[in-house]
């Protein structure tokens, strides 16, 4: 269904240095780093078919984060969940909710984590048992 996930930053390096550590759990390499045509730099990670972007918002505006929106990261174990979580925290982010660990609902149980990236984006961390 979705071709790419693009979210903003007031400051690329600092957002590069995040997910290089927080996306390399998941296998995926390096960021690497486009200039648009108007000057702005960006930041792609493919990884499984999947793309997800960083931006310097073209607008010139600041960045600003989606209250309410959450991103979530496919993880293969509950090990992975925590590597991901510990990672992100190393790396300036902030652990929110609950601690990392298997959620029981409706939907079965999910491992999940959650927390929020050094712009406020609240990423997710999630697991599916069984």
């Amino acid at each position: 269904m979705f071709s790419h996930v693009m979210i903003g930053t007031n400051d690329i390096d600092r957002a590069k240095a995040f997910y290089d550590a927080v996306l390399g759990v998941l296998g995926a390499g390096p960021g690497m780093i486009n200039e648009a045509g108007t000057g702005h730099k960006r930041l792609f990670y493919m990884h499984g078919g999947s793309i997800f972007g960083i931006s310097q918002p073209i607008n010139d505006e600041p960045a600003s984060c989606a209250n309410g929106a959450t991103i979530g990261f496919a993880c293969d174990s509950l090990e992975q969940v925590q590597a991901f979580h510990d990672a992100a925290v190393a790396a300036g982010g902030k652990s929110i909710e609950d601690p990392p660990g298997p959620r029981t609902g409706s939907m079965g149980t999910l491992n999940l984590g959650y927390v929020l990236d050094p712009d406020g984006h609240k990423l997710c961390m999630l697991h599916r048992v069984g």
